[in-house]
């Protein structure tokens, strides 16, 4: 008998909760109709295109998933109360009084399920208060950050060093359109450095250098850790993106040639010097280029023959 009285008194109490949840919140209409409510002064006389918004998969009412005007900005009913004199609920513009966090949110609700974003949270961008409106816009009918040709110029907003690199003589095709941020970076987070898509460097950047990714007999250490060790990929002065032209970058971990090279390229010595011991040596480059005879740098299949072993040869 207890226990029948128990399990009425439950069925009230969430009867009772069922009929105070639309007091506790006003529900967002996605409908047309709910959509009319803030159309009806946004029209097309509105000083922003908000009604391009239709033209965008956001505006597609047939899918299910498209949400409407209250789903994002909220029922707003002080903001059409007031005829607009109030902010809406909330609002996406820099001037925003919402949270950060707040506005990524909403546009999380829905988004959160697409793997690309499942690293969001903890990201740069989120923990430096960067919201998707920064980024995106939602009522374009194309969103520059969606388009390879536009896009750099969004992220140069905030990137201006990337931006001064870009324009440097030798760099990847990105003010033609050919390649983007977005083939490199996840601006949604990652668990790579520097937001890269894959899990390394050397990983995103085999994704369209895949003949430097061997295995080889002979592995360049630089290469297989870090391309960046001898590469700016945003642009450089220097041939092939180098960050200085060689031998001054070679020479940065290899100090320059002795006398065994001497004895195996049959080359005069163009600058003496007083070896351990006490011997004339030399110090000095062929051609002041080392990738002259190093062609292979990135790595070899040449055998060693010589001791102490020099490799990355043409075989």
């Amino acid at each position: 008998m207890k226990s029948s009285h128990r399990l009425l008194a439950l069925c009230v109490f969430v009867a009772g909760l069922a009929g105070y949840a639309p007091a506790m919140a006003q529900q967002a209409d996605r409908s047309a109709a709910g959509d009319k409510v803030c159309t009806s002064c946004h029209d097309e006389n509105w000083a922003k295109p908000i009604l391009s918004i239709y033209q965008t998969k956001h505006g597609v009412k047939a899918d299910a998933r498209t949400p409407g005007c209250q789903t994002c900005h909220g029922a707003s009913a002080e903001h059409v109360k007031a005829s607009g004199g109030v902010p809406p609920d909330m609002t996406f513009t820099k001037k925003s009084k919402n949270p950060p966090q707040a506005r990524s949110d909403t546009c999380m609700g829905c988004h959160k399920r697409d793997s690309n974003r499942s690293h969001w949270q903890g990201s740069m961008h989120q923990a430096r208060d960067i919201t998707c409106a920064n980024c995106h816009t939602v009522h374009a009918p194309r969103d520059p950050v969606l388009t390879k040709v536009t896009q750099p110029e969004v992220c140069f907003t905030c990137h201006k060093q990337q931006r001064s690199e870009i324009n440097r003589p030798s760099r990847h095709p990105i003010l033609e359109g050919k390649v983007a941020c977005s083939d490199c970076h996840n601006p949604h987070g990652s668990v790579g450095p520097s937001l890269m898509k894959r899990n390394s460097v050397v990983e995103t950047c085999y994704q369209c250098h895949a003949e430097k990714r061997g295995p080889f007999v002979h592995n360049h250490e630089p290469v297989q850790e870090d391309c960046t060790n001898c590469h700016n990929p945003h642009g450089t002065v220097a041939d092939s993106m180098l960050k200085m032209r060689p031998p001054m970058l070679c020479h940065q971990c290899h100090t320059p040639h002795g006398g065994q090279v001497l004895q195996l390229t049959g080359q005069l010595p163009t600058q003496p010097t007083a070896t351990s011991s006490g011997k004339s040596g030399i110090n000095y480059t062929q051609g002041r280029g080392c990738v002259n005879c190093h062609t292979q740098i990135h790595g070899s299949n040449n055998p060693s023959f010589t001791n102490p072993t020099v490799q990355f040869f043409l075989r």
